[in-house]
């Protein structure tokens, strides 16, 4: 009888394992099987003769709606959220310049740049004003866009953006600049390493909270990408929100990152006077943050910079989520449910009039 119990616990811990390890395997194909059940196409369109955007679009289900990705990321890190909430609008979702499947152009890596661009994307493309939805960087450029372009902007969420830490200098002590910017500037001014995920991981910062056991991480990832040097990076122990981190490096361009080392990408546009000429129905939502031992910013914004948003931003509806920065990957559920009360406040067209900006009842997301 004690074999059998002991037979039976080591099959549980073995299936569990398994699975587990499944799970961070397969993740990106699972997610991404969904999209295509959910009647998603990748497609492309020709900004000019050396810029070509590539994005995916979904069904014609309502107004529509442009989501725009962070740095270092692309169009299907929304997969978890993209089947539920395309049964209530018209989805199209874009890979940056520099990113996934479109052109790779430094000439172009720039808010301004890439803001007028976008607004081409949503004359030729879309075909109507729409409601913009970035995250990170991506949400950086729907401020640009509500500011620069508001009559092709019915409404923005705006999903844990760095308003004003991703300026000069405030930036220099936020994780992004010492994680990902410093070795983008690094890489393109060496030549001993020529793979530039191999290298970012090998010297990311994020990599020392895991203190002795970063080195045994780098050494496995290190010999992960020497089996498989044309496959994203996965790391097998490490959860889907960990080998997300890494997994759209494959198509990065780290001179998108140099420009935010020197600070080009925000030229001619200041976060402030752009979030004061904001006046579409508008969610700010803001997820966890710390500062760590060297005083390095962990997340988009700190309570301050959050507070300076929301003040800035006419009526905007402020919602604090408890959880990391990829809010939509992490909390697919809370995500989907602020962007299905968002389609029914635009519909609704009930704009609140007061010049203070409110708080959501829905505050806290859990």
């Amino acid at each position: 009888m004690l074999i059998k119990v002991l037979l039976a616990l080591v099959s549980l811990v073995a299936a569990t394992v398994a699975g587990y390890v499944a799970r961070n395997r397969y993740y990106f194909k699972w997610d991404g099987l969904r999209v295509k059940w959910a009647g998603f196409k990748e497609k492309q369109f020709r900004v000019n003769e050396r810029t070509i955007l590539n994005y995916g679009e979904g069904p014609n289900n309502g107004p529509a709606l442009l989501l725009i990705h962070a740095q270092t990321s692309d169009w299907i890190n929304y997969a978890r959220v993209l089947p539920a909430i395309s049964k209530h609008y018209h989805i199209y979702v874009v890979d940056c310049h520099g990113h996934g499947q479109s052109s790779q152009n430094p000439q172009a890596y720039s808010a301004t740049a890439m803001g007028t661009d976008l607004v081409q994307f949503i004359k030729q493309v879309i075909q109507e004003p729409a409601v913009v939805s970035g995250h990170s960087s991506g949400g950086l450029l729907t401020v640009w866009l509500a500011a620069n372009a508001p009559e092709q902007v019915r409404g923005i969420v705006l999903e844990d953006p760095p308003l004003f830490s991703s300026e000069f200098p405030r930036i220099q002590q936020t994780f992004n600049y010492v994680d990902l910017d410093i070795n983008c500037h690094r890489f393109l001014n060496q030549t001993e390493e020529t793979d530039f995920p191999a290298f970012l991981f090998k010297n990311s910062y994020w990599l020392l909270f895991f203190k002795e056991a970063r080195h045994k991480i780098i050494r496995y990832a290190l010999a992960y990408r020497r089996r498989h040097p044309q496959q994203p990076l996965w790391i097998f122990f490490m959860p889907p929100v960990m080998n997300e981190m890494v997994r759209p490096i494959e198509t990065y361009d780290p001179h998108f990152g140099d420009t935010f080392y020197d600070g080009s990408w925000h030229k001619n546009f200041d976060h402030g006077e752009a979030c004061s000429r904001i006046t579409c129905p508008s969610v700010l939502i803001h997820a966890i943050w710390l500062y760590d031992e060297n005083g390095i910013l962990l997340g988009a914004m700190d309570g301050t910079e959050a507070e300076r948003a929301r003040s800035l931003i006419k009526d905007t509806t402020f919602i604090k989520v408890k959880s990391g920065h990829g809010f939509h990957f992490e909390k697919p559920r809370q995500f989907i449910r602020i962007m299905v009360d968002f389609r029914r406040q635009i519909a609704d067209q009930s704009v609140p009039s007061a010049t203070a900006p409110r708080q959501s009842s829905a505050a806290v997301v859990r």
